[in-house]
């Protein structure tokens, strides 16, 4: 299967600071990468350069053959902070880029209502923001960059916010929309059991300046359900990550450490 996006020689620096060095990544259709490093090592970065957000210093991304130079609707971003509209509902959220794209309302509607029975929020389209969990209101944000029909998710610690119970509800939620839905999904998290419950591949960021240092196939079937984490091949992989991200965690540390 060949790649729909393309990250090649991508490099970023901050004036006199190399955050990301020369960086490549092939990402498949359908894959699930979960990205893994220390603090500053350049995970936000990339994803932010693959959502146009931000630009490299050196090298490019291509999504389909075509140059990535500035945010687009082929790409839905979700953050950790849930970035919704307080003055909208929960639907007008999820249709904020269907009226953007001037589709008609009953169709608007359609699609809105579709993704919020996905994530489970049928029943508070009419809420606003305020009145929602935390938990509730990512599934509003989930539900809205799928609506827009994106080639790819990308994800910035998406569930970082949230309690531990609900980071669990969420991660299986997303796993099981992922599987029906068939997107391309990059993940950004600092949590190994997370990256590796729902990876398809985890990639493992070195302490900055970041570089990829490794790429793992997750050898886990697919519908992938939650007692899969008890299984001694998650327990191996886990093992093996935590040991890798320790190192450059171990790495980071010394290299800010004065004198």
């Amino acid at each position: 299967m060949g790649s729909i996006l393309t990250v090649r020689g991508v490099e970023r620096r901050f004036g006199q600071t190399l955050a990301l060095r020369a960086t490549d990544l092939d990402v498949a259709e359908n894959d699930f990468i979960t990205i893994l490093g220390p603090s500053g090592c350049g995970k936000s970065t990339l994803l932010r350069i693959v959502a146009g957000l931000d630009h490299p210093t050196a090298g490019e991304v291509l999504l389909d053959g075509r140059r990535v130079v500035a945010p687009g609707a082929d790409r839905g971003m979700v953050f950790q902070s849930y970035t919704l509209f307080p003055w909208l509902t929960v639907r007008e959220n999820v249709c904020f880029g269907l009226v953007e794209r001037g589709l008609p309302r009953a169709q608007q509607l359609e699609i809105a209502d579709a993704f919020l029975g996905k994530v489970g929020l049928r029943g508070f389209e009419h809420h606003y923001p305020k009145q929602l969990s935390g938990g509730m209101q990512q599934r509003t944000a989930i539900a809205r960059a799928l609506a827009n029909g994106p080639r790819m998710l990308l994800m910035d610690e998406p569930f970082g916010a949230l309690d531990h119970q609900t980071r669990e509800l969420m991660q299986e939620l997303l796993l099981g929309i992922w599987e029906a839905e068939k997107k391309t999904v990059l993940f950004v998290t600092h949590d190994i059991d997370e990256a590796v419950f729902m990876g398809s591949r985890v990639v493992v960021m070195s302490a900055r300046p970041g570089r990829i240092k490794l790429d793992r196939v997750v050898p886990l079937a697919h519908p992938r359900r939650y007692s899969v984490k008890t299984t001694p091949a998650f327990t191996e992989l886990k093992a093996e990550l935590t040991e890798q991200v320790r190192v450059e965690v171990r790495a980071a540390q010394e290299a800010a450490a004065p004198g």
